[in-house]
């Protein structure tokens, strides 16, 4: 592993910030003071950050309606995004995208999307235009195992081969969309094999091991980088929350939820792959930082002030 210690504290930040903004979100939204749906990424932190610690501000990614995690993990502003679920004006876009619709193009972050499997398309235009501008930047698109069954994804994952182009597809596959468990929706028991029909390689990783999932991630954005082409990761893990927020959840027992936090922690994991290195009272202070920024968050944007209704027709059309 070609990671530095302080390189591991800083991927192991971001997924602690993951798991720190999702779990307070789930208590805010049970107040009633959120507007919208809310799907929250807990659980499937290390596949976001796997990724995206191999990515430059240049490179661009396309999420999914459970786009929070691969928000921090590009680097989007926590506290701007707290103010976009609350609604707020000065939010990072203007309180107008709400959850499920965060964006920041300054850091590469082309947006959630509320359109199931919506995100491979969005980042075939991405790759497109860095293989016209020759700049060496890469996209990413991050899809679930649900959008994994899309036409359109499909049709983005010949393109990709077709125009070669420097992108890589990573499907989080954690083993259900909505409430239907990928092994009756996917007919061949695993997405990765379909790569191989079009034409281009894959590799499937435990999505709950940072290492892991930063190792594959690292081969398939350099074979990008490098005029290598496309390539599709399949990273399995599983969701601590229902698939939105009000969900009950009946598809998973109690016992079998508990089971799950036990075993397929990603945050476990990483301190248990590190412990020789990283002290546990590093890993608690960062938490406990973490914790306090997302509380400071939450506490500006119950208080914030929402957009002017003048601004309702505002950033609707492009001005050339």
């Amino acid at each position: 592993m070609d990671l530095s210690t302080q390189q591991q504290l800083d991927a192991y930040r971001k997924m602690s910030m993951i798991r720190a903004f999702e779990d307070r979100l789930h208590k805010e939204n049970a107040t009633g003071a959120i507007p919208g749906f809310i799907h929250l990424y807990a659980g499937e932190e290390a596949i976001a950050v796997g990724m995206c610690e191999n990515l430059t501000r240049a490179d661009k990614i396309a999420s999914t309606h459970r786009g929070h995690g691969h928000c921090i993990a590009k680097g989007c502003d926590v506290r701007g995004m707290m103010l976009e679920i609350y609604g707020r004006k000065e939010g990072l876009c203007h309180g107008k995208g709400g959850s499920m619709h965060i964006a920041d193009l300054a850091v590469g972050m082309l947006g959630a999307n509320g359109i199931v499997g919506g995100g491979p398309p969005l980042a075939i235009g991405a790759a497109l235009t860095s293989k016209y501008r020759k700049d060496g930047s890469v996209a990413v698109s991050f899809t679930g195992d649900g959008g994994s069954n899309h036409g359109f994804t499909l049709e983005a994952l010949n393109m990709a081969v077709v125009l070669q182009l420097p992108m890589v597809f990573v499907f989080e596959n954690n083993g259900m969309g909505e409430a239907t468990g990928a092994d009756f929706a996917i007919g061949s028991k695993d997405i990765a094999s379909r790569a191989g029909s079009f034409g281009m390689p894959s590799a499937t990783v435990d999505g709950t091991d940072f290492f892991d999932m930063y190792s594959a991630s690292k081969e398939a954005v350099t074979r990008a980088r490098e005029g290598g082409g496309p390539s599709v990761i399949e990273a399995t893990a599983v969701r601590f929350y229902g698939h939105f927020e009000g969900d009950p959840g009946l598809y998973r027992t109690p016992d079998q939820l508990a089971e799950l936090k036990e075993t397929k922690d990603p945050l476990v994991h990483f301190r248990a792959r590190t412990r020789d290195r990283i002290s546990a009272e590093d890993l608690d202070a960062i938490d406990a930082e973490n914790v306090a920024l997302v509380d400071a968050a939450v506490a500006e944007a119950q208080e914030a002030a929402l957009p002017d209704l003048s601004d309702v027709d505002a950033d609707v059309y492009v001005s050339y």
